[in-house]
C-alpha cells in the first residue's frame, strides 16, 4: 500500500475510533482520557495492532495537543485573576506542593531513578487535572458551590507553578548543570513576569491587535501566534507548553472568548491524539510490573489531595461538608501528569509505564471521590460523634441550637 494511502487509512481509523470512544465514555459518565490511553496501548509497540504509517503525524499532533491544552487553559484566566490567586491562595499552593509532590519524589528515589526521575515523578503526583475536574464539577452541578472558587484557585496556582517547574525539569532532563538550570529558571521567571506585566498593563492593546470580526482570521492569527511563541519558548528552554499558556493569559475579553469557541474543537481533537500517542509510546507489557507501586502511590496521593482541598477550604471559611467536597474534587490527575511524563520518558523510560498506570487509576477514581468523599466523611463523623456521646443519665442537657452559636462559629461551619 502507498505510504500516503496507509497514512490516510490509519489516521482516519484512529480519529474515528477516538470519536466512538469519546461517545462511549460520555454515555457511562467517565472521562475519555483513560480510554484514549488504553487505545494507545492497544495499537502501540507491543500492542494488538501496531501503527506504523501514522506514527510521525501522531507525534506532531501530540505536540500540538499539548500546546492547545495549555493555550485554552490560559484563555480561562486573566492576568488580574492570576495575580489575585497568587496573593490569596499561595499558602494553599505551598501545602499542595508539599503534600503531593513529596510522595512522588520519595517514590522516584526508592525506585532508584535518581534526582531527575524523582523531580519528574513529583510533578506527576503534584498536578491535578484541570480538564477532568472542570468536567466533573459541571456534570455534578457544583459550579455555583462556595468551595468552587477555592478549587479553581488551587488549580490556577498549580498551572502557574508549571511555568517555573517545566523549564527547570527541561533543563535537568537536558543534563544542564546548576548554572544552566539557574539561567533557565531566571529566563522562565522573567518571561512569566514580563507577560503578566504586559497582560495587566497592555492587555487591551494586545487583544485589540489580535482581534478580528472574521472567525477565520481570528483562528489563524491566534493559532499562528501561539505556535510561534511556543517554538521560541522551546528554543529558550522555557517549554512550548508554558509559552502557549502565557499567550492565553495575554488575551482577554471578547478575543479570548471568541478564540476559546474556535479552538475548543481543535483542542479536543489534538488532545485526544496526544493521549493516544503517549499510550502508543508505552509497551503494555511494562505496565503489570508497576501496577502495585502505581496503586500505592495513587492511594497515598488520594488522601494528600483531599487534605489539600480541606486545608484550602478551611482557610476560606467554608464548612466541613464543603471542605470534603473540595478535597475529593481535586483528586483526579490527567493531562498535566502525562505531559510531564512525556517530557521525562526519553531520559527515564521507566516513568512512562508507572505514570500511565497512575493516571489511569486516578482519572477513574477522581470522579468517584468527588461524589462520595463528603457523604462518607459525614457518615464517619456522625458515627464517631455518636460513640463519643455521654449517656443521657449523666448529661441530659439539650444540644445548643444554631442561634446559640457565636457569629465566629456560625461562619466557620457554614457551607
Amino acid at each position: 500500500m502507498h505510504d500516503t494511502t496507509a497514512l490516510l487509512v490509519e489516521l482516519g481509523s484512529v480519529i474515528l475510533g477516538l470519536g466512538i470512544i469519546g461517545r462511549f465514555a460520555g454515555r457511562i459518565g467517565l472521562s475519555p482520557i483513560p480510554l484514549y490511553l488504553l487505545a494507545g496501548l492497544a495499537f502501540g509497540e507491543g500492542g494488538l495492532l501496531p501503527l506504523g504509517a501514522s506514527e510521525e503525524f501522531t507525534a506532531i499532533g501530540a505536540e500540538i495537543g499539548v500546546i492547545l491544552l495549555l493555550l485554552l487553559l490560559g484563555l480561562e484566566y486573566s492576568a488580574s485573576e492570576l495575580v489575585t490567586s497568587l496573593k490569596t491562595q499561595y499558602p494553599s499552593g505551598a501545602v499542595d506542593f508539599v503534600l503531593n509532590a513529596t510522595p512522588g519524589a520519595i517514590a522516584g528515589l526508592m525506585l532508584g531513578w535518581g534526582p531527575v526521575g524523582a523531580v519528574a515523578l513529583a510533578g506527576v503526583t503534584w498536578i491535578s487535572s484541570s480538564g477532568v475536574i472542570a468536567k466533573v464539577m459541571t456534570d455534578m452541578g457544583r459550579l455555583g458551590n462556595r468551595e468552587t472558587p477555592v478549587i479553581l484557585g488551587v488549580l490556577v496556582i498549580e498551572d502557574l507553578a508549571m511555568a517555573v517547574y517545566l523549564p527547570l525539569l527541561t533543563a535537568m532532563l537536558a543534563g544542564v548543570g546548576l548554572a544552566g538550570g539557574s539561567i533557565a529558571l531566571l529566563i522562565a521567571l522573567g518571561t512569566v513576569g514580563f507577560v503578566l506585566y504586559l497582560a495587566l498593563r497592555h492587555g487591551r492593546l494586545i487583544s485589540r491587535a489580535v482581534s478580528s470580526d472574521n472567525p477565520e482570521m481570528l483562528l489563524l492569527v491566534v493559532l499562528g501566534l501561539t505556535v510561534l511563541v511556543a517554538g521560541v519558548a522551546q528554543q529558550l528552554q522555557v517549554s512550548a507548553a508554558v509559552g502557549a499558556f502565557l499567550v492565553g493569559i495575554a488575551l482577554s475579553g471578547e478575543v479570548a472568548e471568541g478564540a476559546r469557541k474556535l479552538l475548543t474543537p481543535l483542542r479536543d481533537l489534538f488532545a485526544a491524539v496526544f493521549f493516544v500517542f503517549f499510550g502508543l509510546s508505552t509497551d503494555p507489557a511494562e505496565i503489570p510490573p508497576v501496577l502495585l507501586p502505581a496503586a500505592l502511590l495513587a492511594i497515598v496521593t488520594v488522601f494528600t489531595k483531599i487534605g489539600t482541598g480541606w486545608y484550602a477550604s478551611r482557610r476560606a471559611g467554608i464548612g466541613p461538608r464543603g471542605r470534603w467536597r473540595a478535597g475529593g474534587t481535586l483528586v483526579a490527575r490527567g493531562e498535566f501528569s502525562i505531559v510531564i511524563a512525556g517530557l521525562a520518558v526519553a531520559t527515564e523510560p521507566r516513568i512512562g509505564p508507572i505514570a500511565t498506570a497512575y493516571v489511569l487509576i486516578l482519572v477513574i477514581v477522581g470522579p468517584l471521590t468527588a461524589r462520595w468523599t463528603e457523604p462518607i466523611a459525614s457518615k464517619l463523623q456522625a458515627v464517631l460523634a455518636g460513640k463519643g456521646k455521654k449517656p443521657a443519665a449523666v448529661d441530659d442537657r439539650p444540644m445548643p441550637s444554631h442561634d446559640d452559636l457565636t457569629p465566629e462559629h456560625a461562619g466557620r461551619d457554614s457551607d
